[in-house]
């Protein structure tokens, strides 16, 4: 069982995302809707895992990954988005991020991406 934030501006994203995780076992601690939010909240809970969208109001999620990556060299970061542009999954990579899946999200990639992640 993995404890998990999931950051996203929308929230049937995470509601979907939440409900699948829990079903397979994962808490769910904590849910961001913007970039500064994760931050705080991973400072808050110290996560396992987290799943984050690129984007999102005010600080995106690539900066947001640069950040808790500088503070935190060991989090582990799930890249979650709609865009699949080469540039951007190898931006979010290099960042940081350990995995990158596209949205629609599909539920047997989502928790394979959080078990290698852990």
């Amino acid at each position: 069982m993995a404890r998990i934030l999931i950051a996203d501006d929308s929230l049937v994203v995470r509601d979907y995302m939440k409900i699948i995780l829990e079903r397979a076992g994962h808490q769910v601690i904590a849910e961001a809707t913007n970039g500064l939010d994760a931050y705080q909240k991973y400072t808050d809970h110290l996560p396992d895992v987290v799943t984050m969208d690129i984007n999102m109001p005010g600080m995106n999620g690539i900066e947001t990954v640069k950040k808790i990556i500088g503070t935190f060299p060991d989090a582990n970061i799930i890249m979650v988005s709609t865009n699949g542009l080469k540039p951007l999954v190898f931006e979010a990579i290099n960042a940081g991020a350990r995995h990158y899946i596209l949205k629609p999200i599909d539920e047997e990639r989502l928790l394979a991406s959080i078990t290698n992640s852990l």
